[in-house]
């Protein structure tokens, strides 16, 4: 059984003026997108900056997530780490305070095998019996998860249930799709490729622009998915400059930004991360304004 079918929201952290964490903002943000109609919660996900928190802030943001969804929609946990022992303290940690399932990023950095992907997921699924969705983000981890590597684990180890392909390589998805034989469910992990990695079977995306527009987003993968796939390729193409703009600088820059003018609090950025550069703040409000988000 899926985790979730839909769109899930790759939720952002909100922080104080001091940079600690928000809580109270947190919870309103988290109401409103499961009155939205958003379909999962990805807390810790790259854009709720987990390599600038604590294992501590880790857990917290994770347990606080899990209390104020009370089982309402499922709460994905976010555990990757580039140290495999690592991912698993983290993912044991999820598991500990209550998360539906995680979401593990390949070990960023250590550009490591095909032979070392199987063995680190491997031993995150050995340890923890939680649902896994691998997540394949070669861009930001310098590791790509390779169709035979991702089925072989699908196969191998029941836990193994997913995965957010944000590879930005159609051709790839399409060479995993075809090997699939229905052992992996398939989320989108990037929101200009919905619509065309849901026409390869894929149930779902892990999104950024549901932090600002979670009802269209969740109506554009459930149109297409429910037959109606005019009306999902219409929101598909509304979003489009929206989804540029929020990727014109690192993510999740331009998405704290977005919601800063939506009147949350979301509060700055951790360093490394700086804040959204004048021209694309211009560029992200007008995209914002023009899909009637603000």
């Amino acid at each position: 059984m899926s985790i979730f079918k839909g769109a899930g929201v790759a939720l952002l952290t909100p922080f104080n003026e001091d940079n600690t964490i928000n809580f109270e903002e947190l919870g309103k943000i988290i109401e409103d997108q499961i009155a939205g109609g958003t379909d999962a919660l990805i807390v810790c996900g790259t854009t709720g900056e987990p390599a600038t928190m604590s294992y501590e802030e880790r857990q917290s943001v994770i347990e606080f997530a899990v209390k104020t969804v009370n089982k309402r929609i499922p709460v994905i946990a976010g555990t990757g780490a580039n140290s495999t022992h690592t991912a698993i303290k983290l993912s044991e940690q999820a598991k500990e305070v209550g998360a539906d399932a995680i979401l593990v990023v390949t070990p960023f950095y250590n550009k490591c095998t095909q032979a070392g992907l199987y063995e680190h997921y491997k031993a995150v699924a050995t340890a923890v019996d939680l649902p896994i969705i691998m997540y394949n983000v070669p861009s930001r981890t310098g590791c790509n998860i390779l169709p035979e590597t991702a089925i072989k684990l699908a196969k191998e180890f029941e836990n193994i249930v997913a995965i957010k392909e944000a590879s930005g390589d159609i051709s790839q998805i399409a060479d995993l799709a075809a090997m699939n034989d229905g052992v992996l469910d398939i989320y989108s992990g990037n929101d200009d490729q919905v619509i065309p990695i849901l026409s390869l079977g894929g149930i779902g995306v892990i999104s950024v622009l549901s932090n600002v527009a979670p009802k269209d987003t969740h109506d554009m993968v459930m149109s297409y998915l429910e037959g109606n796939t005019k009306k999902a390729l219409s929101l598909q193409l509304k979003y489009l400059n929206v989804i540029h703009a929020l990727f014109s600088e690192v993510n999740p820059i331009p998405v704290k930004w977005a919601a800063n003018i939506m009147g949350y609090k979301a509060g700055g950025l951790r360093l490394p991360l700086t804040e959204l550069e004048e021209s694309h703040k211009k560029e992200l409000e007008l995209a914002m304004k023009n899909a009637c988000i603000i």
